[in-house]
This record gives structure tokens, C-alpha cells and sequence, in this order.
């Protein structure tokens, strides 16, 4: 399989790290959990380490690849609101450089979303 930058085996390795640093370094995933969520922030941050390892293994397999990518891209769109509030909690007590790259970060999501949906159109029927 090539890995071009809308292969779903990059994209499943994206999401197996992120799930990865989910679990050693849950701090500074804790930190971005609303706390309007219900439960404790290492919950949420634990569930979704566990959701982007579910959605990993569903990219990477072909039979579950079209569901799993459509999944990955809701997934994406879910967790923008922890993004814009690590950007807001930046603002506030962050250096300059840390707030740009919270900021910056908002509108990468906009790729990640199409790039599931992508995989999701070139898995197979």
C-alpha cells in the first residue's frame, strides 16, 4: 500500500500515537478536557486515547476501513472543542510561542477531517 499523504496506513499510525501519548502522558490531555463533561478529565482523557486505538485498528484493516475513517473524521470534529479550550487556557497563562502554536493547531483540524473522509472514499466497497 503507498503511503501518500491520504494513505489510511499513515492515518492509522496517527491516530495509534496519539493514543499511545494519550496513555504516557495523560497530564497535558487532562488539561483540555471541558469541565462541563461529566466524570474526571482522566477519564475522558483515557477514553478517547481508547477510541483513536479502536479507530487506528479499524483504518488499518480493509474490511472496516470506510466505517473506521468515517468514524476517525467525526472523531476529529469532536475533540476541536478540547482544542479551541487548550487555545483560550494558553491565552491566559502560556508564552507567546506556546499560545501561536495552540493557535495554529485550530485550523489543522480542517485536514485531519478531510483526510479520514478521503480514506474513507478510497476504501474499498
Amino acid at each position: 500500500m503507498p503511503r501518500t499523504p491520504s494513505s489510511p496506513v499513515l492515518l492509522a499510525g496517527l491516530l495509534a500515537t496519539a493514543s499511545v501519548a494519550h496513555a504516557i502522558a495523560p497530564k497535558q490531555f487532562d488539561a483540555t478536557i471541558p469541565s462541563s463533561l461529566p466524570g474526571t478529565p482522566r477519564q475522558w482523557t483515557y477514553a478517547s486515547g481508547a477510541a483513536e486505538l479502536v479507530l487506528a485498528a479499524g483504518v488499518a484493516h480493509p474490511r472496516t476501513r470506510r466505517v473506521a475513517a468515517l468514524a476517525a473524521a467525526a472523531f476529529f470534529v469532536g475533540v476541536f472543542p478540547a482544542n479551541v479550550k487548550m487555545a483560550v487556557d494558553a491565552r491566559r497563562r502560556s508564552p507567546a510561542a506556546v499560545q501561536a502554536v495552540t493557535i495554529a493547531r485550530l485550523p489543522l483540524q480542517l485536514p485531519l477531517v478531510l483526510w479520514a473522509r478521503n480514506v474513507s472514499r478510497g476504501a474499498a466497497g
